[in-house]
């Protein structure tokens, strides 16, 4: 593969995958509070259909999105920034390598619903291994983006205001991911395509970066 053209494959995974976050997060049936397991139980017994179009989009919405993160550390590290995005790397990749195992296990509410079992109680069973996933998740998703927001800022491969934007966004999925409300998902899924498209149109447009690493 050429350079050019892996370039412009680097910067479109960074375009695609927040997309397919947002677009799974935007179709998942809303759910005010989502600790609130009658309600989670209701959302997924109401049209398991889309239950699980919108799950299946979020789990390799996340996939892509540890792409997504390779792509923009090795694109900050062609910049010169070898040293937050790296160690910002593991935690990213082991945060989206762990959301679409939560996504998985709702999957087990539709087949309750859809075989005429419990959902209410699938749920409550599935809160044991759930929260504990979830909350490792969030924390190294929060290492990871906070990580990935001050390579970005000190990269200075955005303009000043898209650098303020696109950290800000980082920092904003890794408060959401904390909050258990319907909303956060939206917000998500809106922050992620605000912090990864102009990183994606400049990896796209310029993808040999000049170096700000320090000369010796």
């Amino acid at each position: 593969m050429s350079t050019t053209r892996y370039a412009r494959f680097r910067a479109a995974i960074a375009a695609i995958a927040p997309a397919l976050l947002l677009l799974g997060f935007a179709y998942h049936p809303y759910v005010a509070n989502a600790t609130d397991q009658s309600a989670v139980a209701e959302s997924a017994a109401s049209d398991t259909t889309r239950w699980a179009l919108a799950h299946l989009a979020v789990g390799v919405g996340y996939a892509l999105l540890a792409l997504a993160f390779i792509a923009l550390r090795s694109y900050l590290r062609g910049a010169g920034e070898d040293r937050w995005s790296a160690r910002a790397l593991p935690f990213a990749v082991l945060a989206c390598g762990l959301f679409p195992i939560l996504t998985g296990m709702e999957f087990a509410l539709l087949a309750a619903a859809e075989t005429g079992g419990d959902v209410e109680a699938a749920q409550s069973e599935l809160i044991p291994w759930f929260i504990p996933i979830f909350v490792t998740a969030a924390v190294s998703f929060t290492f990871g983006a906070v990580g990935f927001a001050i390579a970005v800022s000190q990269s200075r491969v955005l303009s000043k205001r898209l650098t303020r934007v696109a950290a800000g966004a980082l920092v904003v999925m890794a408060v959401a991911r904390f909050i258990p409300a319907g909303a956060a998902q939206i917000v998500i899924g809106v922050a992620g395509v605000v912090a990864f498209w102009p990183m994606a149109l400049t990896m796209w447009t310029n993808p040999s970066p000049p170096s700000t690493r320090p000369e010796q």
